[in-house]
């Protein structure tokens, strides 16, 4: 063979090895499936493992690969920056994600969607929420109106002294249900649009507990101390219900506090039915997954991305219905809890 057929035999086998790894980055490992990422908040929070499950459900149905992820604690950003350059660099055409710091995981998506990989954030708007494509949760604003409109149908003309058991400051997931929650009670005016927790003069507490349950209770034992007669909890997650719960019976005062919830957890519910909690907002994280699975394979698929906000639903749960407040018995909650 002539020097110049080697060379150009050399050329053709090099543009095909190219052309090999290019395909390998594309569709995860070169084994030709559409390849999804998950990243969570944490993979211990029942929440979050009910939304693994629905995520890696739908992903066996749909003969694609899932990878997933998750921060070693809630607020874990750096754990969640590095597991999205991970899936891009695995190839994954689409990342589901559940910010633990809605602003600071923000230039992570935006160098991920540059390289045309679907962001979808789930439960947790980002902040902004157009950093990512589309975003599918539960509105978060509603949950919290709710339970405060149920508290307010609980509590009538009786002057309430109000303890907010919250999340981080500045998370838009906790912003939102604090936010809804006031204005539900009628207690302060909030919009969706607000970043920022308000407050209203009869809200006598609030404490940040990051949804964990003896946190939780080490801030209401802390509300306590600043007002005994307190006679509502508001609560940013079931966990922090049960600690709420376990601080005012340390105290003699588990009857005499109204406290409702958001999660709709089977521990959760469990609580309701047991007398623990007042009420409790459902979300429902499995559908949240499905759904953004099927996105992403869309986008493999057919190259259309979603866009804007989807609602997977809330429903109000209590053992003691309310006038005027639209709610599902314990039964209800039960069979469509999770965890």
């Amino acid at each position: 063979m002539s020097s110049r057929a080697v060379r150009i035999a050399f050329a053709a086998l090099s543009a095909a090895s190219l052309a090999f790894a290019a395909t390998a980055c594309g569709n995860g490992a070169g084994d030709g499936k559409i390849t999804v990422g998950l990243i969570t908040k944490t993979d211990t929070n029942p929440f979050f493992v009910k939304m693994k499950e629905g995520a890696q459900q739908e992903a066996d149905a749909a003969g694609v690969k899932l990878l997933t992820a998750a921060g070693k604690f809630d607020g874990d950003n750096a754990s969640q920056v590095t597991a999205i350059e991970n899936m891009v660099a695995a190839g994954a055409q689409g990342i589901l994600i559940a910010a633990s710091d809605t602003k600071a995981i923000v230039p992570a998506i935006e160098k991920a969607r540059a390289k045309d990989v679907e962001v979808i954030a789930l439960d947790t708007p980002t902040d902004p929420q157009s950093a990512v494509d589309a975003l599918f949760a539960t509105n978060n604003f509603t949950a919290g109106q709710l339970i405060g409109k149920y508290a307010k149908a609980v509590q009538g003309d009786r002057p309430a002294k109000i303890a907010m058991i919250d999340l981080n400051p500045g998370v838009t997931v906790g912003v939102l249900r604090h936010n809804g929650f006031l204005s539900g009670f009628g207690a302060a005016q909030a919009t969706e649009e607000m970043r920022q927790d308000v407050s209203a003069p009869n809200v006598v507490c609030a404490q940040p507990a990051q949804g964990d349950q003896s946190k939780a209770q080490t801030a209401m034992e802390t509300c306590l101390q600043k007002d005994p007669d307190i006679n509502v909890v508001y609560t940013i997650n079931e966990p922090s219900a049960l600690g709420a719960y376990t601080a005012l019976k340390t105290a003699g005062r588990e009857n005499n506090a109204l406290i409702v919830s958001v999660d709709g957890g089977c521990s959760g519910v469990q609580a309701v039915k047991d007398g623990k909690i007042a009420a409790t907002s459902q979300q429902y994280p499995l559908k949240m997954a499905s759904e953004g699975v099927k996105a992403v394979v869309d986008h493999a698929k057919n190259g259309k991305k979603s866009e804007g906000y989807t609602d997977t639903g809330v429903t109000l749960v209590t053992a003691k219905p309310q006038g005027g407040v639209d709610s599902k018995d314990v039964q209800y909650g039960l069979d469509n809890c999770w965890g």
